[in-house]
């Protein structure tokens, strides 16, 4: 894998295939092996470039402010890349959003999968059903045990099964590849250091995105549907999929219909 030197950190990253290039921007409890799935899928058709944020998987890093849309920058132009489609899940939507915000220029087109907003409304667990209320009050509960062990396993049903799925719903080689690398970040994450720059109140510019965009969300990530739905209202033009039967990330799980819709919008 070949690295980047970037400040105090080592960033890993990943060019496969040929055609036009795409940046996959992983979520914040996974790292670039989720989207081993879709860079299959897109092997003959797209160049994908994937890298592990500082935190995460084979990237090594000491704390020190960085700025992630600096860093995914310096990889677009290590792998030569110039004008991209962003593929983001999660923490790595924002991500993409800032990138399109602030360098348009760079960014062709849009995915986002379940995707995070900086400046979004805070959430009120209040109003959701009581599953998720329930596994909320697990999920602050193993934070503040500091067990992460625990907390990884919280974290994968909530994240991976879904908030309002079953634990348990995804199983196999999808389950323990999401707790190797969560687990992993829940070891490195004190590596990172702070985050400096981003757009914070994307929230409210997400109408200036004039480029064509895709939302996609599963049915069972419950706490962002809301945020998908606000980025599918907001950016003119852009579609919006709530997927059945997955949850945070369907990518990672393979879901045919999640990955269906990205080869359909890539190759229009």
């Amino acid at each position: 894998m070949p690295v980047l030197a970037r400040g105090t950190a080592r960033l890993a990253y990943t060019v496969s295939g040929t055609g036009p290039d795409v940046l996959l921007l992983h979520a914040g409890v996974t790292d670039s092996r989720s989207w081993g799935p879709l860079r299959e899928r897109l092997s003959g058709s797209c160049r994908t470039i994937a890298f592990d944020r500082r935190g995460y998987g084979d990237t090594v890093a000491r704390p020190e402010p960085h700025d992630p849309v600096v860093d995914a920058l310096a990889v677009l132009d290590a792998a030569g890349a110039e004008r991209v489609t962003v593929v983001g899940s999660s923490r790595g939507g924002r991500l993409a959003i800032d990138l399109a915000l602030l360098h348009p220029a760079r960014v062709e087109r849009l995915v986002l999968i379940g995707a995070g907003v900086a400046g979004a409304p805070p959430m009120d667990i209040a109003v959701f059903a009581d599953p998720v209320r329930a596994l909320e009050e697990k999920y602050v509960d193993a934070e503040e045990a500091g067990d992460p062990d625990v907390l990884n396993r919280v974290e994968a049903h909530a994240w991976l099964d879904g908030w309002s799925a079953r634990e348990g719903r995804v199983r196999g080689f999808t389950r323990d590849l999401f707790l190797a690398m969560n687990g992993l970040h829940l070891q490195l994450a004190d590596q990172a250091g702070p985050e400096i720059g981003g757009v914070p109140d994307a929230w409210n510019r997400v109408a200036a995105i004039r480029i064509p965009t895709l939302v996609l969300v599963g049915v069972y990530d419950d706490t962002e549907i809301a945020a998908s739905q606000h980025l599918g209202a907001t950016i003119p033009g852009a579609g919006l999929e709530i997927l059945e039967g997955t949850g945070h990330l369907p990518h990672l799980e393979g879901h045919r219909r999640c990955l269906d819709l990205i080869c359909e919008f890539l190759s229009s």
